[in-house]
């Protein structure tokens, strides 16, 4: 059996078992398996003849992908704006969408000397070392609930540069609830201060402030459980999808957070779903210490994003 002739029924088992963007999912999945660069290389080797040992070794990664297993989690990883990123069931795979919120992370701190980023939920860490590499000068802080998600992100770090360890290090972690995990020492550590009263659990007024917030909370409402797509249902973890009711459990919860931590005019950017804007808005006065500053879509034309101001 050659290349092509694999290719071709791969693709016709992923559309039977109603894998999307089948053709795709199984040039990814057979050049993986066979060594391969890139799906490229698949086209200069259609007529290559493929061994028994080269089938054993794709068989049981097809298989994965029919009964639906996310194709990042059997590659392993997945590019965000160029870097890196491993993948499984530890965290949500980072989308390319979401790729824009470093983008207006980026514009806003534009002449902003050593800014202070914040990212809370930060899942596999893609937000967060995003930032950290491109954002000249940038302190980043990513937190996340989940211990596990925590050690997904503290791996791909690594991976890219970005250790804890590092002298200097542009990138730290911490464990906790939204906000709550921003304490003086925590803040203290990256920027190299003093937090003054051991464990304080607030910033000090000598601390900087966050230059910049960005999340992706959980926002899907708890209605949807069981309805969402194998691929979602079956391997990310819950705690990383559902956000209460309506969705927005937890983005209200952070909102309420940010009172005193932010400088003035410094920018907030959070990803909802393409419902949920409007409902945000209309609550904006509730932070009366926020301006809500507009909607965005993102590339494919869907409202993605919210913005904030701390006044």
């Amino acid at each position: 059996m050659t290349v092509l002739e694999i290719l071709n029924r791969t693709k016709v088992f992923f559309e039977k078992k109603g894998v999307p963007d089948a053709r795709l999912d199984a040039e990814y999945i057979i050049s993986h398996g066979l060594g391969m660069k890139n799906r490229m290389d698949l086209y200069l080797n259609f007529e290559k003849p493929l061994t028994a040992a080269e089938l054993d070794t794709l068989r049981p990664l097809v298989a994965r992908r029919a009964n639906r297993e996310p194709l990042q989690h059997i590659i392993g990883d997945t590019s965000f704006r160029g870097h890196i990123i491993k993948c499984d069931t530890r965290a949500l795979v980072p989308r390319p969408e979401t790729e824009e919120l470093v983008d207006m992370a980026k514009k806003s701190l534009e002449g902003v000397t050593a800014p202070f980023v914040v990212e809370v939920g930060t899942g596999t860490g893609a937000i967060a070392i995003a930032c950290a590499k491109e954002i000249e000068g940038a302190k980043v802080l990513a937190t996340d609930i989940s211990e596990d998600a925590l050690a997904l992100a503290r791996e791909n770090a690594e991976a890219n540069g970005l250790g804890e360890s590092t002298e200097g290090a542009s990138l730290t972690f911490a464990q906790g609830d939204l906000l709550d995990a921003v304490t003086g020492d925590i803040v203290a550590k990256i920027v190299g201060a003093s937090a003054g009263s051991a464990g304080s659990p607030t910033l000090s007024a000598t601390l900087p402030k966050i230059s910049c917030l960005i999340a992706n909370l959980p926002y899907i409402p708890d209605s949807e459980k069981g309805k969402l797509q194998p691929e979602v249902d079956k391997f990310d973890p819950e705690l990383a999808l559902y956000g209460g009711p309506d969705g927005l459990t937890l983005v209200r919860k952070m909102l309420q957070q940010t009172e005193g931590k932010l400088n003035a005019g410094a920018p907030i950017f959070l990803e909802i779903g393409s419902e949920q804007a409007p409902m945000l808005e209309a609550e904006a006065p509730q932070y009366p210490w926020l301006e809500f500053t507009g909607s965005h879509k993102d590339f494919c034309g869907n409202v993605r994003f919210v913005s904030y101001k701390a006044k």
